[in-house]
């Protein structure tokens, strides 16, 4: 293999590793977007200070988003996903500048029942783990 032959693989590895770079990026800040939204729902459906109709929309957002009925149905190549792709997402939007301000920059919710749960698994699996490694060793 020639030197400029060299140089341009590593020059494309270089290029590869940058497009996954790139690519896990996007991932993590389309994760981010998700959480962010899903937690917009989760407020506009259990604050009582977000407005009725913000509830309203996110109530029919989530249910036109579970519903097996859509307006151009999925097994309409193409067009049948496009209603989800962007119907959605423009819901999820409106609902999030719906919900005032002041309630999105608060943390996400905090459940004291969850987190009691899963400090109780956590107890329980080490517990266990303790157990068995005083059955099998001893």
């Amino acid at each position: 293999m020639t030197k400029q032959a060299k140089a341009e693989k590593l020059q494309e590895t270089r290029y590869c590793n940058h497009l996954i770079w790139t690519m896990l990026e996007k991932w993590k800040q389309w994760e981010r977007t998700i959480k962010r939204d899903a937690h917009a729902l989760y407020l506009a459906a259990r604050d009582p200070r977000v407005p009725w109709y913000a509830k309203a929309l996110a109530i029919a957002v989530a249910g036109y988003a579970l519903s097996p009925i859509d307006l151009i149905p999925d097994f309409v190549p193409v067009l049948g996903y496009v209603d989800d792709l962007i119907i959605v997402p423009l819901g999820i939007a409106l609902v999030i500048r719906l919900i005032p301000p002041e309630i999105m920059a608060q943390q996400r919710p905090i459940s004291r029942a969850a987190g009691i749960a899963v400090m109780a698994v956590w107890i329980l699996a080490i517990g266990l783990t303790g157990w068995l490694a005083m059955r099998y060793l001893w």
